[in-house]
């Protein structure tokens, strides 16, 4: 029994982490925040971590399913696993998030909504850290909601491997395998997973029987290698690779009065190829750790079947980078660095015209953290120079007041500049607008935590709002306004049960004061964790997503007001093995996030996981 105790009160521990005043928490860890390793109780921004234990626990496919757990997310989907999909993070979309991975940009400059986390799956991540608010004075363009940076897992000493399956609704097949070996000279990690599935058609009018269509399936292969040479105690070179090969289908064209639609079949297919590359050199002197990188990602994407717009699409993203983490006190530290970045895209259409631009830049930043007693502050500054648009200084504060144990509140203003992207400019499907100028934004929040619950109250302002207007990329004049507030509570009530849960109230408006579409007014998502019985783990969970227009100033289809009940059932069957059911939409509730596109009725899968 107090082998259970103990296991259990591990895993609560981790897996309500983003419950600052848990004492466990000091092992938690985040990067995301200052470029710098740090105990998520050290950190002044507002931080959300999806550990890799509850990962394991809840078994989710991709990484979208794993961030719809955060307050202050929400997600839109085209369609099934693998479709084209949008993530709010405090109202604010894809274009203005910062996606990483494992610190290397994952935004495609081919695409209209930056980072396609679509065909990101759930295998080999350590932990998920998301880093909400302006974060441009750390990490430049691309920044002005947050960052969401996805931690892979690192090689442990000696020989180890996993394997994963997994089947279920849809002809669902998934399948993924790790393996690493490590030395005190060197360590190497190989991942792998597959996702095979008929899937259910994209599109489908409101009310219609998505059965009544044929199915648009999906299949992605995800591999990566990483490795590791540690050339003395406080040197080492490290190399990774990451490539994504995936392929949806998909529906196109409009529905008519009749409800029909002959784009409604299986000719169109978008075929997706995404590599990453990064090196990097870091080296300890005395106080200093000083760290060199070079960073490429590729984007492929080949539109098949389609007979209008774009065929091919081609992006690229480099950057190379230096920077020193300089610990001038036991609790206090500073970070400059410089680097040089560069995007490129270029499309062929259907008709064969082409088209290609590349933007540079160069930037510099400081960041400085300090700790006094009872209180945390940092300071941050970056520089960026760009060739196609103004130069811009940017920079966060951020300060967090520990007033006891069970008592803190944090504060944090900043501002970001999120230059337009290539491909909006270019805006191959209507009238391109290369007089398009960059956003800009500040942001602020504030927030309490006591005990087992905290509440976040934020507010953002976008100037120059690049929007979709009529046939083209246009700025709103004027200011956008994203403001709210989240409410979390997160508990170990005893021993063997687990409860959570997160509420967000979300304004958003343009600068005509209309409520922006696509967003949900408010979300409740809440989580209920039992370990009661031997050997079992049983979770429930659900979300509620208020009121919400497929159009602005409230109009158009209500794609909202709905409840989701999902549940996971994990047994082990011994140390190394363990087996799970889950089952999605329990009670087959039929909803769209976006009008016109099809959502999974209810879903089941089973699974097994072993270690070795």
């Amino acid at each position: 029994m107090e082998n259970k105790k103990l296991t259990t009160s591990i895993v609560a521990s981790l897996l309500i982490a983003t419950n600052l005043f848990s004492q466990e928490l000091s092992t938690i860890t985040v990067t995301s925040a200052t470029k710098s390793e740090q105990s998520i109780k050290d950190v002044t921004s507002n931080v959300e971590v999806i550990t890799k234990e509850e990962i394991e626990e809840r078994h989710f496919n991709s990484v979208n399913e794993a961030l719809n757990t955060i307050s202050g997310i929400s997600l839109n989907s085209n369609g099934g696993l693998g479709s084209t999909s949008s993530v709010y993070l405090r109202g604010m979309g894809n274009s203005r998030i910062l996606v990483l991975i494992d610190g290397i940009r994952f935004q495609d400059p081919s695409n209209t909504s930056g980072a396609n986390l679509s065909h990101l799956m759930i295998n080999d991540i350590e932990r998920i850290e998301v880093i909400k608010g302006a974060q441009s004075g750390i990490w430049g363009a691309d920044a002005a909601a947050g960052v969401i940076n996805i931690i892979t897992t690192k090689a442990n000493k000696g020989t180890n491997a996993s394997i994963n399956l997994e089947a279920g609704s849809f002809n669902t097949k998934k399948y993924g395998a790790t393996i690493s070996h490590g030395t005190e000279n060197f360590d190497v990690k190989l991942s792998a997973s597959k996702i095979d599935t008929d899937g259910f058609t994209s599109q489908v009018p409101k009310k219609r029987n998505p059965k009544d269509f044929e199915d648009d399936g999906y299949e992605n292969t995800t591999l990566s290698l990483n490795t590791n040479i540690y050339i003395t105690e406080n040197s080492k070179l490290s190399f990774d690779v990451k490539d994504i090969n995936a392929k949806v289908e998909y529906d196109g064209g409009a529905w008519n009065d009749s409800g029909e639609n002959k784009a409604n079949n299986d000719t169109f297919k978008s075929d997706v190829d995404t590599t990453i590359y990064s090196a990097s050199y870091s080296q300890k002197i005395k106080s200093h750790n000083i760290k060199l990188k070079y960073e490429l990602s590729k984007f492929k994407r080949h539109e098949i079947g389609t007979t209008s717009g774009v065929l091919k699409f081609s992006g690229e993203t480099q950057n190379i980078e230096i920077n020193d983490e300089f610990k001038y006190l036991e609790n206090d530290f500073l970070i400059f660095g410089a680097g040089l970045n560069k995007d490129d895209v270029d499309y062929i259409k259907v008709d064969d015209t082409t088209n290609q631009r590349e933007s540079k830049g160069k930037y510099f930043y400081l960041t400085n953290s300090n700790k006094f007693n009872k209180i945390l502050l940092t300071e941050s500054l970056r520089y960026d120079k760009y060739n196609n648009f103004d130069n811009k200084l940017t920079g966060k504060v951020g300060i967090k007041y520990n007033h006891n144990d069970d008592l803190s509140f944090t504060s944090n203003v900043g501002t970001a500049y999120n230059v337009p992207s290539i491909i909006k400019e270019f805006n191959p499907w209507g009238q391109a607008n290369p007089n398009l100028e960059p956003e800009e934004t500040k942001s602020f929040d504030f927030g309490l935590n006591y005990k087992d619950i905290s509440l976040t109250f934020f507010r953002s302002k976008i100037d120059n709002l690049i929007d979709w207007s009529g046939s083209g990329y246009k700025n709103v004049e004027g200011e956008s306004t994203f403001k709210g507030y989240e409410l979390e509570y997160n508990k170990a009530i005893s021993e063997n049960v687990l409860i959570g849960f997160n509420y967000t109230r979300l304004s958003a408006k343009n600068n005509k004061k209309e409520f922006l579409a696509k967003r949900p007014v408010q979300t409740l998502k809440a989580s209920l964790d039992y370990y009661g019985f031997e050997k079992i783990h049983f979770n429930v969970n659900a979300e509620y997503v208020g009121s919400r227009f497929s159009k602005n100033d409230k109009d158009g289809e209500q794609t909202g007001k709905y409840t989701l009940w999902n549940s996971v059932v994990n047994y082990e069957i011994n140390k190394n093995l363990k087996v799970y059911v889950k089952i999605d939409n329990i009670f087959n509730k039929y909803y769209q996030t976006i009008d016109g596109y099809a959502t999974a009725e209810r879903s089941a899968y089973v699974g097994l996981n072993y270690k070795f």
